[in-house]
């Protein structure tokens, strides 16, 4: 009888790298700093930058994103994830937010954006204020990666051209609250994070 076998492909890689240091690391900021150089390498794979040219555009409907998902595990919760922000996302803000208690690894694979950080001030007594102000503001392109660790406020920016990134995050998002601030205003409120649209990373290629 003839066992037919699959190759593994970037995603594969990332996923068996991921869980053997999950498995071996308890502490979660060592943990998600060691998981970058890993993160970085599937950015760089030839297959990848080709596949996410037909992956779809993310599209924001009822208040929230979408984000594509590719993997979640079964055993350490982690999510890979993409963000695709074609046409219909360009000259528009993306809202500022924070991604509650979960870590986030937002690596950018195609194209350039800006990725700004905030700092809060006000003493977290009313809940529905939040004093904020810029911290940074970053052009990064292909391979630049940044650490989101929870409740850190940020956004993601696009610069005319379409982006696409790859996230990994410490569980699926979607399903939890997620702060949103306007620093204008001093608003804060809470909403659930983007809706997680699965399909393959390689499509029926695998």
């Amino acid at each position: 009888m003839v066992v037919e076998t699959r190759t593994q492909n970037a995603l594969d890689r990332f996923v068996h790298k991921t869980r053997e240091l999950f498995a071996s690391e308890p502490d979660l900021d060592k943990r998600w700093q060691a998981l970058t150089p890993i993160l970085a390498e599937l950015l760089a794979d030839p297959t990848v930058i080709e596949a996410s040219k037909n992956w779809p555009d993310c599209v924001a409907k009822e208040g929230r994103g979408e984000n594509l998902i590719f993997y979640e595990d079964p055993d350490f919760g982690f999510a890979v994830n993409g963000l695709v922000k074609g046409e219909s996302r360009q000259g528009r803000l993306s809202g500022i937010h924070d991604h509650g208690y979960i870590y986030t690894l937002y690596g950018v694979l195609d194209g350039h954006e800006r990725i700004e950080r905030y700092d809060r001030h006000d003493d977290r007594s009313r809940p529905d204020y939040a004093e904020i102000t810029l911290a940074s503001n970053v052009y990064v392109g292909p391979g630049e990666i940044d650490l989101v660790g929870p409740y850190e406020i940020h956004r993601e920016n696009t610069v005319g051209e379409r982006s696409v990134a790859v996230i990994i995050r410490s569980n699926k998002a979607g399903n939890h609250l997620q702060g949103r601030y306007r620093p204008e205003t001093g608003e804060y409120w809470q909403g659930y994070g983007p809706r997680q649209t699965p399909i393959e990373m390689f499509g029926s290629a695998g």
